[in-house]
């Protein structure tokens, strides 16, 4: 059963993530997956198996949504590179999940961080009609 309130929350969820211009919907993915990041490195150090594999996976779920974003046509070698940079990411995410190694974690946070960074850039520099 749902509580009085949860029903307007996911409402309120639905409509953020539907009415968010496509800029703000790529840095929601990022900010999303950092946050399962986070959640997902206590869970290593916890030594929690399965809450590690659960987030982790989610991670995973987000860089290929990510992936499915790119536009490799209009990208063109950006869009290769990045292509190129989620699937190591994946890659990390894989290892750091069969190895239980929170190295490789901290290497796909610092990987999206950066790529966060940037986003974030290019919306201030678009916002400032520089773009």
């Amino acid at each position: 059963m749902q509580m009085p309130n949860q029903a307007g929350y996911q409402a309120y969820q639905k409509n953020r993530f539907e009415t968010a211009s496509p800029h703000r919907l790529i840095l929601m993915l990022y900010e999303g997956a950092l946050k399962y990041a986070s959640q997902a490195e206590r869970a290593l150090l916890e030594q929690d198996i399965v809450a590690s594999n659960r987030l982790l996976l989610k991670i995973q779920d987000i860089v290929y949504e990510l992936i499915a974003t790119l536009d490799m046509k209009q990208g063109g070698q950006i869009a290769t590179n990045l292509q190129s940079l989620y699937f190591y990411v994946i890659d990390c995410l894989v290892q750091a999940n069969l190895q239980k190694n929170h190295e490789k974690l901290q290497e796909v946070v610092e990987i999206l961080q950066s790529l966060k960074s940037a986003w974030e850039q290019i919306g201030k520099e678009v916002a400032l009609g520089k773009g």
